[in-house]
C-alpha cells in the first residue's frame, strides 16, 4: 500500500513536518521484524542451505541455495540506485503530485498483472533473470507511492508466478533492503539532535504489531482471493490525494 505515501498524506493533514525518508526508513525496521518472525522457518532454511552450498557444489541446485543468491541479487539494484539518488529520494521524489500518480499507476499495473498473469510458476522455478527483474521491480519503491511488497508482487505476477509465490518472494526478497535502509539512516542521523527519537521507536514498535497481523492475514487471504481491494484502494487514495492537492488542503 505504500507505508511512505501514508506518512507523508497523513504527516500533512495533521499539521505536522514532513518525517522524511529517514523517518519512513527506520521504522520500517519493525515491519521487516515482523517478517523475519513470521518468515523464520523459512529464513533459517534458506541461510543454511545457501552457506552449505558454498563449500558444496551439489547443493547449489537446490531452491534453498538458489533463493539466497536471488535475494542478494535482486537486491542490488535498490542498494546502487539508493545510494546514488539519495538526494532526489529525500526531495523531488516525495512530491505528492508524483505519490499520486504512483499511487493510481501502480495499482492499475497490480490490477492488470493479477487479472492476466498465468500464475503458475510456484517459487521453486524462479531463475536469476526473475531475480534481477523482482529486483528492479523493488527498487522503484525509493519512490513514495509505488509500495516496496506492491511493485515486486506486480512484477511476480508478470513473470507468471502464483500469488501466494509472488507475496512471499515480496517478503523475502525485502529483508536485506529494509534492514540495510533503516540501519544505514539510523546511522546517518543518529547525532542530529533535530532528531524525535521517541516518535522513531514508537512508530517502529506500532509498524512491527500492525505488520505481523497484515503479513498473517495477508497469506491466508491471497490464497483465494485476488488482489482487486487493493487495487481500489489504491485508486481511491490516489484520488483523495489528488482533490485535497487541488482544494489547498495538501501541499505538494
Amino acid at each position: 500500500m505504500s507505508s511512505s505515501a501514508h506518512l507523508l498524506a497523513v504527516s500533512q493533514i495533521f499539521g505536522w513536518q514532513d518525517p522524511g525518508a529517514a523517518f519512513t526508513a527506520i521504522s520500517q525496521i519493525g515491519t521487516e521484524a515482523a517478517v523475519l518472525i513470521y518468515f523464520r522457518r523459512d529464513i533459517a532454511r534458506i541461510t543454511v542451505s545457501w552457506a552449505k552450498s558454498l563449500r558444496q557444489p551439489a547443493l547449489r541446485s537446490s531452491i534453498d541455495a538458489r533463493m539466497g543468491w536471488y535475494v542478494i541479487l535482486g537486491t542490488i539494484p535498490i542498494v546502487v540506485l539508493g545510494i546514488t539518488f539519495t538526494s532526489q529520494i529525500e526531495t523531488i521524489a516525495r512530491n505528492l503530485w508524483l505519490t499520486a500518480v504512483m499511487l493510481a499507476g501502480f495499482g492499475l499495473l497490480l490490477g492488470a498483472a493479477d487479472r492476466w498473469g498465468h500464475r503458475t510458476r510456484e517459487i521453486s522455478s524462479l531463475r536469476a533473470k526473475d531475480a534481477i527483474l523482482l529486483g528492479g521491480a523493488q527498487a522503484l519503491a525509493l519512490v513514495p507511492g509505488v509500495s516496496r511488497s506492491g511493485a515486486t508482487i506486480t512484477m511476480g505476477l508478470t513473470l507468471g508466478l502464483t500469488r501466494e509465490a509472488a507475496t512471499r518472494y515480496a517478503f523475502l526478497l525485502a529483508i536485506p533492503a529494509v534492514l540495510g535502509s533503516g540501519a544505514y539512516e539510523a546511522t546517518r542521523i543518529s547525532n542530529d539532535p533535530d532528531v524525535a527519537w521517541g516518535a522513531v521507536i514508537v512508530a517502529t514498535v506500532i509498524a512491527f504489531s500492525v505488520g505481523y497481523l497484515v503479513i498473517s492475514w495477508l497469506i491466508r487471504y491471497i490464497a483465494t482471493n485476488s488482489y482487486l481491494p487493493f487495487v481500489l484502494y489504491r485508486l481511491g487514495f490516489a484520488g483523495v490525494l489528488v482533490v485535497l492537492l487541488l482544494a489547498g488542503v495538501l501541499n505538494a
